[in-house]
C-alpha cells in the first residue's frame, strides 16, 4: 500500500525528484522511530567498502556496513531479527529490531550463531527534527510504503531494491526503474 502515514517499521522510498540529493538518492530507508519528537531510519540499500572486521577490531568476520544516513556517521547501528539472542534490542516492528548488547553480538557473530540474513549494520542513521518528515512527505520527497518482508527485509534489500521498489510502484515510476542514477550524464 502507497501514500501511508509515516511510523515505526514502513519504509520511506526517495522520489525520483531526489537525484541530486547526496545523501538521500535513490534510497529507501526503514523507519526505526517516527513520533512528534522527530523521526530516525536507516538507509537499506547503499553498502559501503568497508565490512566490520575493518571497523571493529574483535570481529574476525567480514560481514557488511552499509551508510545508514548523514547523521553520526562515526557511529555504528544495527538491526537484527533475533532478539532471543541480543538483549536489550528495541522491537521497531514485524520482527525486526534496533541495537541491543554489542559485546553478545560480536561473541555471536565471531562463533557463528547470527549469519549476515539476521543482522545489518549502518554507520550513522538518517534523523529528522520534529515534523521534519512529514514537511518532506507534503513537499513529494518520500513515499511511505508497508514493509512487507517485515524481518526478511534485512536479506531482502539490496542495492538495487529503490529500482525494484520503482518497478512495484508502476505507473509514473516506471520510467524511473532503469533511468541511469546521474540522467544528466545519459
Amino acid at each position: 500500500m502507497v501514500g501511508l502515514k509515516p511510523k515505526k517499521g514502513k519504509l520511506l522510498i526517495a522520489e525520483p525528484s531526489l537525484t541530486g540529493d547526496v545523501s538521500f538518492n535513490r534510497s529507501v530507508v526503514l523507519l526505526a522511530e517516527h513520533n512528534k519528537e522527530g523521526s530516525v531510519g536507516f538507509i537499506l540499500n547503499k553498502p559501503l567498502n568497508y565490512s566490520m572486521d575493518d571497523l571493529v577490531e574483535e570481529i574476525r568476520i567480514p560481514f557488511p556496513v552499509f551508510n545508514g544516513g548523514p547523521v553520526e556517521q562515526d557511529n555504528l547501528y544495527f538491526i537484527h531479527n533475533v532478539p532471543e539472542l541480543i538483549p536489550n534490542s528495541i522491537e521497531i516492528s514485524d520482527g525486526i529490531y534496533w541495537g541491543g548488547d554489542f559485546e553478545i553480538t560480536v561473541t555471536l557473530i565471531n562463533t557463528g550463531k547470527i549469519s549476515q540474513n539476521e543482522i545489518r549494520f549502518f554507520l550513522g542513521y538518517s534523523g529528522w527534527a520534529s515534523f521534519q518528515l512529514d514537511q518532506e512527505l507534503d513537499s513529494r520527497s518520500w513515499i511511505v510504503v508497508s514493509n512487507k518482508y517485515e524481518s526478511a527485509i534485512i536479506r531482502k534489500s539490496t542495492q538495487a531494491f529503490w529500482r525494484e521498489k520503482m518497478m512495484e510502484l508502476g505507473g509514473q515510476y516506471l520510467l524511473w526503474s532503469n533511468a541511469p542514477e546521474n540522467p544528466s550524464l545519459n
